[in-house]
């Protein structure tokens, strides 16, 4: 523990469980206090919290939330607020994902896909961006490294997260010079779970494509996120592959 962050209040969705737990257990290490944001999670996100504040006490708190309902937005700030004095960091981390086969795409898939990778984060940065001028904050997006060759069968959630790498670079614009917006974009970093198209001919083709000859963890994005946050103070409306080069074999 280096207590970089000491102080610092961060807010991140979706961050009960894989790489949002990940990255949560990286920047409290670090010295920050967490507000954690959870949907359907509700044990993971309890089990966490008393992790954490076993070695800090008070250090964390939870909130559940849709954030298909843009009402929620306001209040997860105004809450995180009320619990910790302050606002430092926002981490739009929440996403859903799941393939999309044109022909067969309905409004559901695309309210959902689009609302929880695009109109969620820019409601919620929307709803930060006044704390976060006031702390000369930041905003970390998690995107995703197939924006740019989107993934076959997938067109909706490509769609939604190459919308928000051009939120991320449209933020940075719009709210600089007191806030800083950059994104991390994952690759093969964990395997999704309880999905058959991912069994271990998939697995071994992705990794064969990947220069590293290996996937990633959560605690590698996870430190592309924390470098984002305490080390990059020169540096805002970028994206930060975090792929071991597969991106450069598609």
């Amino acid at each position: 523990m280096n207590n970089n962050l000491q102080d610092k209040v961060i807010l991140i969705t979706g961050g009960a469980k894989r790489v949002g737990a990940a990255i949560c257990r990286l920047l409290h290490a670090d010295g920050a206090n967490l507000m954690i944001h959870y949907r359907t999670s509700v044990h993971e996100a309890r089990a966490l919290q008393s992790e954490l504040n076993l070695q800090r006490p008070n250090s964390v708190a939870i909130i559940q939330g849709d954030l298909l309902n843009l009402a929620v937005s306001p209040s997860l700030i105004t809450e995180t607020v009320s619990r910790f004095g302050k606002l430092d960091v926002l981490i739009n981390n929440a996403s859903t994902y799941y393939p999309t086969e044109l022909g067969q795409i309905g409004e559901q898939e695309w309210e959902d896909l689009t609302g929880s990778n695009l109109k969620a984060p820019l409601f919620l940065s929307q709803s930060a961006a006044p704390e976060l001028r006031k702390t000369n904050g930041c905003i970390v997006n998690i995107t995703d490294m197939h924006v740019e060759r989107p993934k076959k069968g997938y067109i909706v959630y490509s769609v939604a997260k190459a919308g928000l790498v051009t939120l991320t670079k449209s933020l940075a614009h719009e709210l600089a010079p007191e806030v800083r917006v950059n994104a991390v974009a994952p690759g093969p970093v964990l395997w999704p779970e309880d999905n058959p198209q991912f069994d271990e001919v998939y697995r071994q083709r992705v990794i064969s494509q990947t220069l590293l000859k290996r996937i990633g963890e959560g605690n590698d994005v996870a430190k592309a996120v924390r470098f984002l946050i305490q080390d990059a103070p020169f540096i805002t409306g970028q994206i930060i592959a975090v792929d071991g080069g597969r991106s450069l074999n598609l």
